[in-house]
């Protein structure tokens, strides 16, 4: 039996801003970058996410379907987006509608190997290296820990 071979790639429905750089081999896919943003190799930007203006995401950084990320921002090495909190005791697979957006605001800075829950993050935050983001963060501040926490207030 043979299989199913797929290639990654940077396909044509990405809509790109004015002066972006990628650097491959990246996965990207009916997703929008912002002007001036920048693309790590071994990337993955899904289906209806987008990334806003003067934005760097570094490698090995999973952005899965539903997530908005806002003007400069920084996503470091490692990052991992999640949609499918498993409500039903198992991945959600096909079933969007289960599925949960991301929205990350303006001037956010995600440290390496952080995990991002389906969550609201305001304006003007930095999560640390290696948290877990479980909730929805309202007020500018330093958060770290798993599962986040504020540390102290920016």
């Amino acid at each position: 039996m043979n299989p199913r071979i797929l290639s990654s790639g940077i396909a044509a429905d990405v809509q790109f801003g004015d002066e972006v750089t990628v650097v491959q081999p990246v996965n990207l896919y009916g997703c929008r970058i912002g002007h001036h943003s920048f693309i790590g190799p071994f990337t993955e930007i899904q289906r209806d996410s987008s990334i806003g203006d003067y934005c760097r995401i570094q490698s090995h950084t999973f952005i899965c379907e539903l997530v908005e990320i806002g003007d400069h921002c920084f996503v470091g090495h490692g990052v991992m987006f999640v949609n499918d909190l498993f409500s039903e005791g198992h991945p959600a697979h096909s079933k969007k509608e289960l599925w949960k957006p991301t929205r990350v605001g303006h001037h956010v800075s995600i440290g390496s190997n952080a995990t991002i829950l389906p969550v609201a993050i305001c304006d003007h935050c930095v999560i640390g290296a290696g948290a877990v983001v479980t909730k929805d963060i309202t007020e500018p501040g330093v958060y770290a820990g798993n599962p986040a926490r504020l540390i102290r207030p920016l």
